[in-house]
């Protein structure tokens, strides 16, 4: 086979590999119809050929050993070396040959019958997303005959090793060893102007603005910084210039007979604008089209000769802030709602809402608790249709009920009770439950990536309705049942039984084994399992989480681990998470689950291979011991009506709260799947440049979701919406930095909102004490860890005080670690209450501000009896 050492730059073909990334975005940006110069590319084969066939590889490694990036000198020292093998190595005839064919081959011949080029290197790990590589190679201008382009040639390849690229690669951890460089040769453009234009405003972050640098002549200039250019401000969406400095202009790079100079600039030029608004119109719209075939802003070259405008370049811009907003203010509701909480289901949702979600994710909610509310409970009309709105990004419970609704409501309270309870269990059990894992287990077994785009979006509407359905099954029935029948007991029990010294209520409801319980247990064997094998127990502990996971996953066997030792670990991993790999840390999907991101897992693990934390299985045990001999010792000293109620209301109390922790952890079941399709019609949009990667569909709503897939099931482009992404980002970020009030409306006199007032004097606390829900007894003191989510799961440390939002089934490992838990929502029945007093520790729920009002690090004081805590100043 002869090797490729030549091909065209148009050639739809080529690959990062064959170009590099320069000749790659040429490519590519020719394929799209944008005015790039005509040229070829000289690919990487070429240059291996040529260090083969020299003998320099050899060279390389050796004198690489030497290097130390901390000594600038033994980096210049190996640049030259590497740099004069290059010199006085000779390309070998058949690749001289091939480079001087696809010359004389280029039109537009200069009038000395040589063709004037643009010499260009082209790295393989270069104008990347990650690392643009700006000017670590060379660019050589104005080269004219055979013997000055292959001497052009020769200096690209050996400016891959100079000291400044030789030190790049080594601090972006990219090996020496693998990188090669492919060669641009492009005709010469003889430009009036040129200049760089930044498709995003790289000083605040701003998507919306362009920002131009121009001045006379040839860009090296600018690109060397030997000018001052006018530097234009531009409205991206108009094209409308918003401001433009004009600067003094005092050099000018120009053509000389063979390559460039700089010259003094003197005349008019020097102090006059280099572009007017319909070049700066022309050159804007241009450089739209470039970011929506790209997807992401971009940072162009381009130049101007005879009004033409062309584009030498084009690459991610790769240190672009994020653009901020302001924090949302005004808390106002849709038309129609006048009461709303951030309460039952909302506590499943303590985050802002993704865009995706906040449409698709929401609409299912409504759908499903609707119909819930009409067919078990009769309450068609009662309600309003939409359950759940979003206010600035955040979900609130909606209990907006019509005068008519509320009058049927409170004069039908009992035969809704008498329906809720009727049936409660196997509401769940036989009928929730079994449809939903039907449902999910229905698509697995379909060949789903098949499908077309539209039918994805079907799919992932009825799985999460799906999982709202079976939400319902249990809200409807097993939820405030064991909230009731608990809340009963434990008044029955407090008033009417308990002498000093007896076990607290909740001694009688603990030590079930519930599905977060056996996680927690599944965990804690394999972590039993792993101290066995020393090698394995060192490579987890001393490895990052996100690179044990990106191992299992790619089958690649550490050195250090027996190769039969590390199979069993991945088989025995993926089996805890196979069954318990579902459990959500949010309603919304745009939150990974330990299935597809098992880092905040392994993290755990940890814990339990330190030997930290208490064996659940031994914890369990203890707590069901304790409930047995409190109810026989109870059941021994009542009589008569006294133990008729105990025996009569623990019953129910028990029947139903194992139940609810069952339920509530088999909420995701539908999510890994769920994430897994949207991760596939993510990649079919950024295949087609919708959006720059696959994750950005969260960002999207859903009717801009369903038009895309259309378009795509049709065979048509779909229309970029990558620029919208990064100010949704910015909104959800802002949305973040305040605390959604529990309730709405807000209640404003003369300026002061009541509502807030009420916070302060009520859930905030004065002064150093914030007010919750006493959720489970006792008192601990410790150091805050706030943590917003399971990207944070690695901050918690044996003794410390867990601060979260919320926490969910999915949580629940950390509370092995936690002298106490604190939530800003959630009741004493809640998730975080229950797993808090299986684990013997005190919680204080439902603060409303304890992940704003706590820093991490600060000494705080939790009392799960009074529902308060304390901040310590030190």
């Amino acid at each position: 086979m002869v090797p490729s050492y030549i091909l065209t730059l148009a050639d739809a073909s080529v690959t990062l590999e064959t170009v590099g990334g320069k000749g790659l975005s040429l490519a590519k940006m020719i394929g799209a119809g944008l005015p790039v110069p005509d040229g070829f590319h000289i690919t990487t084969e070429a240059y291996r050929q040529f260090v083969a066939a020299n003998g320099i590889h050899p060279c390389v490694l050796a004198v690489l050993k030497d290097v130390d990036i901390t000594l600038p000198a033994t980096l210049e020292t190996a640049s030259r070396m590497i740099c004069d093998s290059f010199a006085e190595g000779e390309i070998p005839p058949d690749l001289v040959s091939a480079i001087t064919k696809a010359y004389s081959a280029l039109s537009h011949p200069a009038g000395d019958g040589d063709k004037s080029v643009a010499v260009r290197s082209s790295a393989t790990a270069e104008d990347l997303p990650e690392a643009s590589f700006a000017g670590q190679q060379e660019t050589f201008l104005n080269i004219r005959g055979a013997d000055a382009l292959l001497g052009a040639v020769k200096k690209c390849w050996a400016s891959l090793w100079t000291a400044r690229a030789i030190a790049y690669r080594v601090k972006n951890n990219i090996d020496q060893n693998t990188v090669a460089l492919a060669v641009v040769v492009q005709e010469m453009v003889n430009a009036e102007a040129a200049g760089v234009l930044f498709t995003a405003n790289p000083i605040n972050g701003k998507r919306d603005e362009m920002i131009i640098n121009a001045a006379w002549g040839l860009g090296e200039a600018i690109v060397g910084g030997m000018v001052t250019p006018d530097t234009i401000f531009v409205d991206k969406a108009t094209g409308r210039v918003k401001k433009m400095e004009v600067a003094e202009k005092t050099v000018i790079t120009v053509e000389t007979e063979s390559g460039t100079r700089q010259e003094t600039l003197n005349d008019a030029r020097r102090n006059s604008r280099v572009m007017n608004e319909a070049q700066v119109a022309e050159l804007v719209n241009i450089a739209r089209r470039i970011e929506d075939f790209y997807g992401q802003p971009q940072d162009i070259e381009w130049c101007r000769a005879k009004d033409r405008i062309s584009i030498v370049q084009s690459r991610p811009i790769t240190t672009l802030p994020e653009p901020e907003i302001s924090v949302p203010t005004e808390w106002k509701l849709p038309r129609g709602a006048y009461a709303v909480m951030r309460n039952n289901i909302v506590e499943l949702m303590a985050d802002p809402l993704s865009p995706l979600f906040a449409t698709l994710g929401v609409s299912a909610i409504n759908r499903s608790l609707t119909r819930t509310m009409n067919e078990s409970f009769a309450m068609r009309g009662i309600m309003p249709d939409e359950t759940i709105i979003v206010v600035n990004h955040y979900a609130y419970n909606n209990g907006s009920v019509s005068l008519k609704g509320m009058a049927r409501l409170i004069f039908g309270a009992g035969k809704i009770l008498r329906m809720m309870f009727t049936g409660a269990v196997e509401r769940w059990t036989e009928k929730g439950r079994p449809l939903y894992k039907q449902t999910v287990e229905g698509w697995q077994a379909k060949n789903w990536r098949a499908a077309s785009s539209i039918e994805l979006v079907e799919a992932v509407k009825q799985l999460v309705e799906s999982a709202i359905d079976a939400y319902a099954a249990l809200v409807s029935g097993v939820i405030p049942a064991a909230w009731i029948t608990e809340a009963l007991f434990t008044k029955l029990y407090n008033r009417l039984i308990k002498r000093r010294g007896d076990p607290t209520a909740p001694t009688y409801l603990l030590g079930y084994d519930s599905l977060p319980i056996r996680a927690d247990k599944s965990l804690y064997s394999l972590a039993e399992w792993a101290r066995k094998h020393s090698d394995l127990t060192i490579c987890l502990q001393r490895t990052p989480n996100s690179q044990l996971a990106a191992m299992c996953e790619s089958e690649i066997v550490p050195g250090d681990v027996q190769p039969t030792v590390w199979q069993e670990w991945r088989a025995r991993f993926y089996q805890h998470l196979s069954a318990f790999g579902h459990t959500i840390y949010d309603l919304d999907f745009i939150h990974p689950v330990p299935t597809d991101d098992p880092a905040p897992v392994l993290e755990a693990l940890k814990l339990y291979l330190r030997g930290q934390g208490t064996n659940p299985s031994t914890r369990q045990n203890e707590a069901a011991e304790r409930r047995e001999q409190a109810v026989q010792a109870m059941r021994q000293r009542l009589r008569g009506l006294r133990l008729k109620w105990f025996n009569q209301y623990l019953a129910s109390a028990q029947k139903y709260a194992p139940l609810r922790e069952d339920g509530l952890a088999e909420i995701g079941l539908a999510y890994p799947l769920i994430r897994e399709m949207l991760s596939e019609l993510g990649e079919r949009f950024a295949r087609e440049h919708i959006i720059a990667m696959a994750k950005d569909i969260f960002w999207l709503t859903e009717d801009e979701v369903l038009v895309a897939a259309g378009r795509l099931d049709a065979g048509l482009a779909g229309e970029s919406m990558a620029e919208k992404i990064p100010l949704r980002q910015a909104e959800y970020r802002a949305a973040l930095r305040v605390s959604p009030p529990v309730a709405l409306p807000q209640m404003k006199i003369f300026g002061f909102d009541l509502m807030s007032l009420k916070a302060k004097r009520g859930r905030g606390g004065k002064g150093d004490v914030i007010k919750g829900v006493a959720a489970s007894p006792g008192k601990a003191t410790g150091i805050a860890c706030v943590l917003h989510g399971p990207e944070d799961f690695g901050q918690m440390k044996p003794g410390d005080v867990l601060v979260a939002p919320i926490t969910t089934p999915a949580w629940t490992p950390l509370f092995a670690m936690a002298a106490a838990i604190v939530t800003d929502v959630g009741g004493p029945l809640s998730h975080g209450s229950i797993v808090a007093r299986e684990y013997g520790i005190p919680a204080v729920l439902g603060t409303g501000v304890a992940t704003r009002r706590i820093q991490a690090g600060q000494m705080i004081t939790v009392d799960g009896s009074a529902g308060t805590v304390v901040l310590h100043s030190e």
